[in-house]
């Protein structure tokens, strides 16, 4: 059931917790955008970024180490929305702080309450207002919280938002995040057919962009078909203009140019993709994260 953004019922939510088409390009925050991308009035600026979680006991560069590269990134390119995945807790009110205000987020931990790692939603509190939101497990008990049936090697979820735009007379639309598991097809499967009937009970009448770090490659595997099915369109592949493709994770090695797109934002269909961008930024050669955040600029129809 669906909570109001301002009453949660879940234990520790943030509330309660404290193709490349041929035109000029320019360089923003590393990424390579489209030269019209900022001349679409009224855009929503969208991103997916699997921000890797924070540990001391990581043989990848420390979060400590990655921090200030991300929060150059995020203050730079600013979004509306931001799926995240993988972050924890102290880590997301990190990450709250260094977007240098005017920002907010909800979440839970993948295995309820603050522990674990969070599909949180960021928005700009000066665009968009939550009107209701709710998580789910990506298991045959969806609202059990902490619950797997499915066989992934991790705990999985979905965290969900009905927003109101300020911008745009109080228009209405949804934001679904999630993050698949990595090792399971049969738990992926599952995964993607509960998202599309999950998103079939939304409001009809609504736009609803999901965002979120898939763990398959787009094209060539049976969950990205499950999730066009459910009725959704690839922003990537719709875009008036998008940057170069690269795999999406990288796991700080070279980038690979048409590598494997993993992350991924859908749409419902009617919703316009201005521009999709991977975003290549580092500082003194280090990325902010081992994925490469996805982002696109999206008109809602």
């Amino acid at each position: 059931m669906p909570n109001d953004a301002r009453v949660t019922r879940r234990q520790g939510l943030r509330t309660a917790a404290a193709a490349a088409i041929a035109v000029p390009l320019l360089t923003t925050a590393g990424s390579t955008l489209p030269a019209a991308a900022g001349e679409h009035a009224g855009a929503l600026n969208v991103m997916t970024f699997n921000v890797r979680f924070a540990t001391v006991v990581d043989s990848t560069p420390r979060w400590s180490v990655r921090r200030p590269v991300m929060r150059e990134l995020l203050r730079r390119e600013r979004p509306h929305v931001i799926g995240t995945q993988e972050g924890l807790y102290q880590q997301l009110r990190m990450i709250e702080k260094d977007l240098g205000g005017h920002y907010d987020w909800i979440g839970t931990g993948r295995g309820g309450g603050s522990k674990d790692e969070f599909m949180a939603i960021f928005y700009d509190t000066r665009r968009l207002e939550p009107i209701e939101f709710d998580h789910f497990w990506l298991s045959g008990t969806p609202y059990v919280i902490a619950s797997n049936t499915w066989g992934a090697d991790w705990l999985r979820m979905v965290t969900w938002v009905r927003f109101s735009d300020l911008s745009d007379g109080g228009r209405e639309f949804y934001v679904l995040n999630t993050h698949l598991d990595s090792v399971s097809q049969y738990a992926r499967e599952r995964s993607a057919q509960l998202i599309g009937e999950t998103i079939a009970g939304f409001d009809r009448d609504l736009p609803v962009i999901v965002t979120g770090d898939f763990n398959v490659a787009a094209h060539r595997n049976r969950v990205y078909d499950l999730m066009l099915d459910a009725g959704l369109v690839d922003t990537w592949d719709a875009a008036g203009a998008r940057s170069p493709g690269y795999g999406t994770y990288h796991g700080y090695r070279k980038l690979k140019p048409d590598g494997r797109r993993i992350d991924w934002i859908l749409s419902t269909p009617g919703v316009t993709t201005h521009w999709a961008a991977m975003n290549t930024f580092t500082l003194n050669g280090q990325y902010p994260s081992d994925h490469l955040p996805v982002q696109a600029s999206l008109t809602l129809g």
